[in-house]
């Protein structure tokens, strides 16, 4: 990892034509907020260091060209992404601990390190991205492999789309990723068959929900927080939360079971709070700038207890670089919040991250407490068959 490999990539474009930064990508990389995701893949074996230059060069940056650029503003103080030199040797890190440790102690260094990158900025001299090899065995696995991308290069799916663009398929490279369905086929039927008089009720009943749904979102980015509770401390520091990063694996198979017996919460689907409340950000970006969002956003998330977000991984086992991956997974970092709740689904397997503030929340009793609802839970659904 000692050799000056630099990329550049030139702009085709002049400055005053570079590609503006989304409103959203604004709002996540502001004074306010700093959000990146840390997306976790665990191989199978140790980790070949030498392939990480050559991949990133190869297959990583030509994947989106804001891997290749920085943020910066224009005369008008417009933000815009500017194509820069990229010193790839400058993104990529490979601590060192101890040799002939036990998998339980590289366990402790391995979380350690997670909570160290969890909370350090990404300098905005160079592309906002990283990659972190961690080539010890811990129980989980031979070795990790991190990407820390910042949230302001896409959304979730874009950047989760970018990172599965690099692996292939572990039983045929030639073949394409395919992913579970998001919709089974018995509520397909049961859409299809619904008349008019069937769905102007459940649309009125939406339209309420969503509107209630937005009214509550609004009061508490203003006055409503939730109590203090041993999830959600009220005294928070400036700057990001050290976050004490853990999963918990559940099978999809029970998953589905418990879906098909006891019903799944769909309320937030298609809601049209989603709708007005990106037109509320839209009228105080207008109105008030990019930072005044950014911090009415902050206060939505500094009022509430937690933010859960989830994602679709491939149905199949993959590989990066020739490296068999057995799990992943992510988290996202930056929120004010003491818990952030991740799940990804990876072959037959959905992977619940917990991201809980360090020296507040017990992890090991919160992820115990996860186990034993869904045992509880898997239960009730097999005795109901």
């Amino acid at each position: 990892m000692k050799s000056k490999l630099k990329i550049e990539t030139k702009c085709k474009q002049e400055n005053d034509a570079a590609e503006p930064v989304s409103p959203t990508g604004q709002y996540l990389n502001s004074k306010s907020l700093n959000s990146c995701i840390l997306a976790i893949l665990e191989s199978d074996i140790p980790i070949d260091e030498s392939c990480a230059l050559p991949q990133l060069r190869d297959v990583f940056l030509p994947i989106n060209p804001r891997f290749s650029s920085i943020m910066i503003d224009d005369k008008k103080g417009v933000r815009q992404w500017k194509k820069v030199e990229v010193n790839l040797q400058d993104h990529v890190y490979v601590p060192r601990f101890p040799e002939g440790l036990s998998s339980e102690s590289y366990d402790d260094y391995f979380d350690e390190y997670l909570t160290k990158i969890s909370v350090e900025p990404l300098p905005q001299d160079k592309p906002i991205w990283e990659l972190h090899i961690i080539n010890c065995p811990t129980s989980k696995a031979a070795g990790h492999i991190i990407f820390k991308l910042h949230h302001a290069l896409g959304d979730g799916y874009s950047l989760m789309g970018a990172l599965l663009s690099c692996v292939k398929r572990a039983d045929n490279p030639s073949l394409p990723l395919t992913f579970p369905s998001t919709r089974a086929r018995s509520e397909v039927k049961n859409t299809n068959s619904k008349g008019c008089m069937t769905k102007v009720p459940r649309a009125l009943s939406a339209i309420f929900k969503g509107a209630s749904d937005f009214g509550y979102s609004f009061l508490k980015s203003t006055c409503i927080a939730d109590d203090q509770t041993p999830i959600r401390c009220e005294s928070k520091s400036p700057g990001s939360i050290p976050l004490k990063v853990s999963t918990v694996a559940f099978s999809l198979n029970q998953i589905k079971l418990i879906k098909k017996k006891l019903g799944a919460i769909s309320r937030y689907r298609n809601s049209p709070a989603i709708y007005l409340t990106a037109q509320c950000l839209e009228i105080i970006r207008k109105y008030k700038g990019s930072e005044a969002v950014a911090k009415y956003i902050h206060s939505t998330l500094s009022k509430s207890s937690m933010s859960m977000t989830n994602m679709i991984g491939p149905v199949e086992q993959v590989t990066l670089a020739g490296h068999p991956i057995k799990g992943m997974y992510f988290m996202v970092t930056g929120s004010p919040q003491s818990l952030v709740i991740t799940v990804m689904s990876y072959t037959q397997t959905l992977r619940i991250g917990v991201g809980a503030e360090k020296g507040f929340i017990d992890s090991q009793r919160l992820n115990s407490c996860i186990k034993n609802a869904f045992e509880l839970i898997y239960e009730a659904a097999t005795k109901s068959e």
